[in-house]
C-alpha cells in the first residue's frame, strides 16, 4: 500500500526513537530531537508493534495515512454517557456541546457512528404520530362496520355477472 511521504517518514523516525531509547537515551530528549510526541504509556505499544513486525519501521504505518485522531478515550466515555443521561439528544447539539467542552470539531456524521457502535442512536427515518386514544377507537369502529359488508361487492360464481352471458 502506498503512504504518503510523511507518513513513512514519522514511522521512520518512530523506529529511530524506539532504537535510541532501548540503547538507554531519555525519551523527551530523543522526541525534541526527532520531532515525536510519543509518551511513556505509547512507548511500550509501540515497541511490541515494532519487535511483532520484524523490526522494520513498516511496522510503526498507523494507517491513519497522517490523519490525527481527534476523539480520545476521555471524549469518548463522555459522549456516551451524556446520550445516556438524554436519549432525544442528537448529533448536532452533541458536535456543538463537544466542540465547547473540548476545544475539538467532530462531524455529527462522525458523533453518529460513534453512538452506532454502542447502539446509542434513535431508529433510522422520522419518529412515528401517535393518535390519540379516541381516534385509535373510532378506527377499530370504523373497521368493524366496513367488514360488515364485506363480499356484497363481489357477487359468487352462481350469480349473474356484468358484461353480458354465454347465452346471448
Amino acid at each position: 500500500m502506498d503512504y504518503p511521504q510523511a507518513v513513512t517518514a514519522k514511522a521512520q523516525r518512530t523506529e529511530k526513537l524506539l532504537q535510541r531509547v532501548a540503547q538507554g537515551e531519555p525519551l523527551d530528549q530523543v522526541c525534541a530531537e526527532l520531532d515525536v510526541e510519543i509518551k511513556e504509556k505509547q512507548l511500550a505499544k509501540l515497541q511490541a508493534k515494532y519487535e511483532a513486525g520484524g523490526e522494520r519501521w513498516e511496522a510503526l504505518l498507523d494507517g491513519r495515512y497522517g490523519h490525527t485522531q481527534k476523539v480520545h478515550s476521555a471524549m469518548l466515555a463522555w459522549l456516551y454517557e451524556r446520550k445516556e443521561q438524554d436519549e432525544t439528544l442528537r448529533a448536532p447539539k452533541l458536535a456543538d456541546e463537544m466542540a465547547e467542552k473540548f476545544g475539538v470539531t467532530v462531524a455529527p456524521g462522525h458523533i453518529n457512528y460513534l453512538l452506532r457502535k454502542r447502539e446509542l442512536t434513535a431508529p433510522p427515518g422520522r419518529p412515528h404520530k401517535h393518535a390519540p386514544a379516541e381516534q385509535a377507537e373510532e378506527a377499530a369502529a370504523t373497521r368493524t362496520e366496513s367488514l360488515d359488508n364485506a363480499g356484497t361487492f363481489f357477487p359468487g360464481s352462481s350469480q349473474g355477472r356484468d358484461g353480458g352471458s354465454p347465452d346471448s
